[in-house]
């Protein structure tokens, strides 16, 4: 049984300074979390938008790559258009433009409940391929360099960037590696039979099933040897589709190790978002063991349940230390929260697949 923190939510959008003054901030949500120095990090994503100056005006930033600036770009709403029936698009002449955009901001704590988030971003906007933001992270450490997977918004889709830092106050980009439409890209923390791992999270339209898939890479920069993971369960929390979370971790079960991957499940409509766990083969991760018969963390607090995008909890990092895994999640897309779990609950909750 999932343990909230009393403090829940630990980041609201009130103790974000937003990156500009014409902007607010909306949500503080969808942590990565690792430890780096002593302190429990996160790499959190900041939502903002442009402060709204006018009932008849709609906004969207936009990063331009050709200025290298984020500019704003505005219309005037009338009976003719744009369509702003949903608060989170403006859809013009066929296009779709974001009300806000998300960049990523470093957090620091020395107990992992109480968090200073700096006041500056950590990761922006860069190029054309996040010309809407970037969401999403996970941490990865690696060989002493952090690893960051990042989803990657723009007019051509929504894709997986990667990113790397030593320390959490410079970073390096390293570019796209999974091509729209892919996000919730995880890595491994070591390497399996010489290669490193991912999961990953196609999003097919038409034809196939939201379902989180296998890769495998030698450089963490081009990646294959796709291979199904995952898919939907008929009539069950995960039904309507599945994605990774936090970055998987190694755990003893039965007579062997195996890779524990916590990852979220959507059901309904309007959808709820919750989590689970799925045990994964130690040498060969598209090999599932088992999987949570129910979900281990769903939405039922008000902070939960109630807000921008409501009834979603959504991970993207744990930490773990003995029985102890600590979730840090998104909760209703506008706040950050932590719950402690029980390893062996987990554990004892899965049904051999």
């Amino acid at each position: 049984m999932a343990n909230r923190a009393s403090e829940n939510p630990i980041i609201t959008p009130a103790m974000v300074l937003p990156s500009r003054p014409d902007f607010e901030v909306l949500g503080v949500f969808n942590p990565a979390v690792t430890r780096h120095d002593g302190q429990v990090v996160l790499l959190v994503r900041v939502a903002e938008a442009p402060r709204k100056m006018s009932s008849a005006l709609a906004a969207a930033p936009i990063f331009n790559a050709d200025t290298g600036r984020i500019e704003i770009k505005r219309w005037q709403v009338t009976e003719k258009g744009p369509d702003v029936s949903d608060p989170r698009l403006v859809v013009d002449n066929g296009k779709t433009w974001l009300t806000s955009m998300s960049h990523l901001r470093v957090a620091r704590s020395t107990d992992g409940i109480h968090f200073d988030v700096e006041g500056l971003p950590a990761l922006v906007a860069a190029n054309a391929y996040e010309s809407f933001g970037l969401e999403d992270p996970r941490i990865t450490h690696l060989d002493g360099v952090y690893w960051i997977t990042y989803t990657a918004v723009s007019h051509y889709g929504i894709g997986t960037g990667l990113a790397s830092t030593l320390d959490f106050r410079t970073f390096e980009r390293h570019g796209v590696i999974f091509p729209p439409p892919n996000r919730n890209v995880t890595i491994f923390p070591e390497k399996i039979g010489g290669l490193y791992a991912a999961l990953h999270r196609p999003m097919p339209e038409g034809l196939g099933q939201h379902s989180i898939w296998t890769a495998r890479s030698s450089d963490l920069k081009s990646w294959g040897s796709h291979r199904l993971v995952a898919t939907p369960r008929d009539g069950g929390w995960d039904d309507t589709k599945v994605g990774g979370g936090a970055v998987p971790f190694r755990v003893h079960y039965g007579k062997e190790d195996g890779w524990l991957a916590i990852y979220h499940g959507v059901t309904g409509s309007p959808p709820t978002y919750s989590l689970g766990a799925l045990l994964l083969n130690r040498h060969d991760p598209s090999r599932v063991r088992a999987r949570s018969r129910e979900p281990i963390l769903k939405p039922e607090a008000p902070y939960e349940r109630e807000g921008f995008f409501g009834s979603v909890v959504f991970t993207c990092g744990a930490l773990t230390d003995g029985d102890l895994v600590r979730v840090y999640y998104g909760a209703a897309d506008g706040v950050t929260a932590v719950a402690d779990l029980s390893l062996q609950e987990i554990l004892s909750g899965l049904v051999e697949a």
